[in-house]
This record gives C-alpha cells, sequence and structure tokens, in this order.
C-alpha cells in the first residue's frame, strides 16, 4: 500500500472510462493512462494541459477538459455563481452567433446580399446545441469542447480537439479557486516500461 502525499486534496476525478496521460504537455511523451474515477488534485494549468497529482505522489499531464470537478460546498447565500459554471453566459453567445448567421441568411435570400460577402461574413461561425428538456449540449468554440448543462451547471462532455498549451483553460477561474496552494516539490515524472522491476 503506497503511502498518501500529506495534505493530499482531491480537485478533481479522473472520467469514468479513464484517461490518457503524459509525462509532459507534449502528445509525443505518452506515459502510463490514468484508472477510471482516480481522485487527483489539480496543481498546474498550461491551455489545456492540466498536471496533476495522484495521493501516492505520482503525478502527470493529461487533457485537462476531461476532468471532473469535485463538488465543493455550495456557495455562500447571495453569492454568484462562478462564471465558468453559470450556462447563461455561452447561452448568450449561441444566441447571438446564430442571430448574426440568420441575419446573414436573409439578406441573402433577399438578394442584399451577395455569396462572396455572405461567406466572409460567416467564415469562422461554429454553433451547436441540442436540447432535450431541462439538458442541453452547447458547443463551446472557444475552447474546442461539448458542454452539457442542467439549467444551473455546465461540465464538459466531449472535447473536439487535441489540448494545446497556446489557449486559457475553459474553466482556470474555477480550478484556481479550487486548487489551493501548490503541493510541496515531487520528482519529475518518468515513463516505467513493463520490463522495469
Amino acid at each position: 500500500m503506497t503511502t498518501p502525499v500529506p495534505g493530499f486534496a482531491p480537485t478533481h476525478v479522473v472520467p469514468r472510462g479513464g484517461m490518457p496521460a503524459w509525462e509532459a504537455p507534449d502528445p509525443a511523451r505518452p506515459t502510463v493512462a490514468l484508472d477510471a474515477l482516480l481522485p487527483v488534485q489539480l496543481t498546474e494549468r498550461r491551455g489545456d494541459w492540466a498536471h496533476v497529482l495522484c495521493s501516492n505522489g505520482w503525478s502527470a499531464w493529461v487533457d485537462g477538459r476531461l476532468l471532473v470537478a469535485v463538488p465543493q460546498d455550495p456557495p455562500r447565500a447571495g453569492a454568484p455563481a462562478a462564471v465558468t459554471a453559470d450556462p447563461r453566459p455561452l447561452l448568450a453567445g449561441v444566441e447571438a452567433a446564430l442571430t448574426r448567421y440568420r441575419g446573414a441568411v436573409e439578406e441573402l435570400s433577399a438578394g442584399t446580399l451577395d455569396g462572396e460577402t455572405f461567406r466572409r461574413r460567416t467564415h469562422g461561425t461554429r454553433i451547436g446545441v441540442v436540447v432535450d428538456g431541462e439538458d442541453v449540449w452547447l458547443f463551446d468554440a472557444a475552447h474546442e469542447r461539448w458542454v452539457y448543462a442542467d439549467g444551473t451547471r455546465l461540465s464538459t462532455y466531449a472535447v473536439d480537439a487535441e489540448p494545446r498549451a497556446d489557449r486559457p483553460p475553459a474553466d482556470a477561474a474555477d480550478d484556481a479557486q479550487r486548487a489551493g496552494p501548490s503541493p510541496a516539490a515531487h520528482a519529475p515524472t518518468r515513463v516505467v516500461r513493463r520490463d522495469e522491476p
């Protein structure tokens, strides 16, 4: 049995199907995958990449968009919801993009807009919405992910691309609040081959 890291406080768990891990924020440097529902503590973010610490002191880099946040104490009465947990800003952005797209379609149909201008005006527009009763799935184009909302909270459902280090994380403010102080320094992660003792 391994000895837990003193002060280990999980901030996330690994998704139900487990997840690949890397020894550095580089897809060319894979390491042992993390087990399903393994509690981890987020220690660092680099774009989509997340450095996580396991209770036994082992650490790895993972696609942070896929981590499942551990529920925290409810917010104090009267405190606003965290920006990343609130689906309304993303809903408003989807609504605005759809309104712009529909306006361009109306102008094209009415003959007041030519095809080239229509293509330029709509270039790069990416919208995705599925509503089924109280459940909604939204495409968050800024972070290339699908999120699920139940009316009050957002959670990542699926990602559309490999993790990148040049983009701010989707839930950086939320994670920084949960992560707390950084743990003591630890040895770097290394690849363990099956033939090693």
